[in-house]
């Protein structure tokens, strides 16, 4: 069968419109993030628990002070056994920190995982086991219990004359080693004057990202969000709305994908050699000059002999010699552009062979100069 000339010519044009919109979408898609990773609900967050327990166990690696024999003993007590503190032999038990997090939405018999950090003076808790340890937050109720089997992430090993140890055995964790005895439910829900109310936290704070997301929800549910400052955007829910119905609103517009504008930062860290360089950052017309001076130092030594051979007028001695060695500084002043990418600023600053030591150099010259438009964090 054939097909006429002016068909193929619609099918074409068909998929290249198609082949285009989908690019669009895709980079549009790109260049957008969505609500929930660039904001957190107010009123949704864990609650920190503490506790001092007490590891048992261990192969002779526990504390070797009294605190842990005097717990032993309370312990003992309540099971109507009275010890005296001095008789009981240490190093294989070790008194702990226990730490977890109580999430917002743990309820009554939910595990946790616990973290388990050496107090004293014991040096590995390998092997260990912790006892029943009460968990309280900062209000001082009691909200989780945890017991268990430590898991460490490394392990010591030693014998008489050579020992050898992996990562920190310190400290361990027990995953869902503490149960959920007391509630501490999340309230996001804000009544202010009749009406219901959630409130969007942003990460990173800035007033065009805070207008971007009100723009964004407005489109959805028109008129329930108002951007109060560059930090939270308040969005009231529908007066129809149904308790039941929050989070399928909540998950609705924290989908909705928006732009993120970033303010333009250089983040400099000095130890380590490490340089962030944001989107946004550009540097005005100027010039550049790098250099480097190379000196070398070399260290050798050469023996001197007394003159006379067989003779007692001198000793034989070792001598330092230093050789120094400098090479003369090589500097090209180079001309950079106004540039406003990323891309292009590296581009700039690798031209002139530029180490990250260097560019550190260069970028605290450009922002006392006033060439560098951006803020420059050190760290």
């Amino acid at each position: 069968m054939k097909i006429n000339n002016k068909y193929k010519v619609a099918a074409l044009f068909f998929v290249a419109v198609l082949t285009v919109q989908i690019t669009s979408a895709e980079g549009v898609k790109e260049k957008t993030t969505r609500i929930k990773d660039i904001t957190t609900v107010k009123g949704i967050r864990g609650n920190p628990l503490t506790g001092i327990g007490l590891v048992v166990g261990l192969n002779g690696t526990g504390d070797k002070s009294k605190l842990s024999s005097r717990m032993i003993t309370n312990i003992l007590r309540r099971s109507n056994l009275t010890v005296d503190p001095s008789d009981l032999s240490t190093g294989s038990v070790a008194v702990v920190m226990v730490t977890a997090e109580l999430g917002p939405f743990d309820i009554l018999g939910t595990k946790i995982d616990v973290d388990v950090s050496t107090f004293q003076d014991a040096s590995s808790l390998q092997g260990g086991m912790l006892l029943s340890t009460v968990l309280k937050g900062a209000d001082g109720q009691s909200y989780a219990l945890a017991s268990g089997a430590l898991f460490l992430g490394g392990f010591s090993a030693s014998g008489s004359a050579a020992s050898t140890t992996k990562n920190h055995t310190t400290s361990g964790r027990i995953p869902g080693g503490a149960h959920v005895e007391k509630e501490e439910l999340a309230t996001f829900i804000e009544n202010l004057g009749g009406k219901n109310f959630i409130t969007l936290n942003l990460r990173n704070k800035d007033f065009s990202t805070a207008v971007n997301i009100k723009k964004a929800i407005n489109e959805k549910y028109s008129g329930s969000a108002t951007a109060k400052n560059a930090g939270t955007v308040v969005v009231k829910l529908p007066d129809e709305m149904d308790e039941d119905d929050v989070p399928a609103f909540i998950n609705t517009i924290t989908l909705l994908r928006v732009e993120v504008d970033m303010p333009a930062i250089v983040v400099i860290n000095e130890k380590t050699g490490t340089i962030i360089v944001g989107e946004n950052v550009g540097i005005s017309a100027c010039g550049i000059s790098q250099g480097s001076l190379i000196v070398k130092v070399k260290e050798s030594a050469f023996v001197s002999q007394p003159r006379s051979p067989f003779s007692d007028s001198g000793e034989t001695v070792t001598v330092p010699d230093t050789a120094l060695d400098v090479i003369e500084e090589e500097g090209y002043l180079i001309p950079i552009d106004k540039v406003v990418t990323v891309s292009e600023l590296a581009k700039a600053l690798n031209s002139i062979g530029a180490s990250p030591r260097d560019l550190i150099a260069i970028f605290s010259a450009l922002k006392l100069g006033g060439y560098l438009q951006a803020e420059l964090k050190m760290m």
